[in-house]
């Protein structure tokens, strides 16, 4: 089942295009990864979602019924934390919280000092006096205390230390193992293809590719690097090679193409070490924006 399904989603700001037929849809228990650099869209479309702003023209629906339509009931259901956190500042993180929690249907103040005592976050203070990791922290308690069926994080881990991202991540990754579908928005490629099962690159408000990670990675192409006292570059000048360097007594390349080619014009040479490695997430966004 669908727990997102999006056709043909379109955001204008006046003139200025925020996201434009955009199309999608995300599986029931999935994290789905949804990439790009800042300003490509991401927050626009997460923000539809939530009907925080209304599409231009298209559509989205979530747990099968129309975001926009269905917005305020559909909200019981979600958690959202934003890529910027802002509070009313007099308050107290326990007041904020319990405020926050009053909106849903259900208690859920046992769930509120679990996450707490996860994240390490100190409910007596007043969130003026929070650092913004630490207001952070309590985004994360406020999107995940009513124990939400989808979550949608947009940068999340902005602002949290190492130690506080690896607690978060293992935090989601349980929600997702008691069946919370996660929608996960980043620009830091890494944390994407640790989470993620697949994702969607967006580039200037529009989708270029949407795979799974495992087959975005294998199906690109590979990182080769040969060591050898004699090198001659040219040798390897041949179609599905590209980025070819020369440094420090080897050669760097990447290849695109059937590898038992690559091999062969390899073992007509004498090497003294080959590496053949799968490029990072990173290596391949850049390769799809270029």
């Amino acid at each position: 089942m669908s727990v997102i399904e999006v056709n043909n989603l379109t955001k204008y700001y006046g003139k200025a295009l925020g996201i434009e037929d955009v199309s999608f849809q995300v599986d029931e228990g999935e994290i789905f990864g949804f990439i790009g650099p800042n300003g490509a869209g991401k927050s626009t479309t997460i923000r539809l979602f939530l009907s925080l702003i209304y599409p231009s023209s298209g559509s989205a629906t979530i747990l099968g019924k129309d975001c926009i339509k269905y917005g305020p009931e559909l909200r019981q259901d979600i958690g959202y934390l934003p890529s910027e956190v802002f509070y009313y500042e007099r308050m107290k993180v326990i007041d904020l919280l319990k405020y926050s929690a009053s909106f849903y249907q259900k208690d859920c103040t046992q769930r509120l000092y679990e996450l707490a005592e996860i994240m390490e976050l100190d409910l007596k203070r007043r969130i003026d006096d929070l650092s913004y990791g630490n207001k952070k922290k309590v985004g994360i308690v406020q999107g995940l205390l009513h124990q939400p069926k989808l979550l949608f994080l947009d940068e999340p881990t902005s602002g949290l230390d190492p130690l506080m991202q690896r607690k978060f991540f293992q935090l989601i990754r349980d929600e997702n193992q008691r069946g919370v579908t996660v929608f996960f928005s980043s620009h830091i490629l890494g944390e994407v293809q640790r989470m993620c099962n697949r994702v969607a690159i967006i580039k200037e408000g529009s989708i270029i590719n949407i795979q799974d990670i495992k087959t975005l990675q294998h199906d690109n192409y590979k990182k080769i690097r040969v060591s050898a006292p004699v090198l001659d570059e040219k040798r390897f000048e041949i179609d599905g090679v590209s980025k070819l360097e020369k440094n420090n007594g080897a050669i760097r390349f990447f290849y695109k193409g059937n590898i038992n080619q690559i091999m062969r014009k390899i073992s007509e040479i004498e090497v003294s070490d080959v590496t053949i490695e799968e490029p990072t997430l990173e290596e391949i966004f850049m390769h799809y924006y270029e």
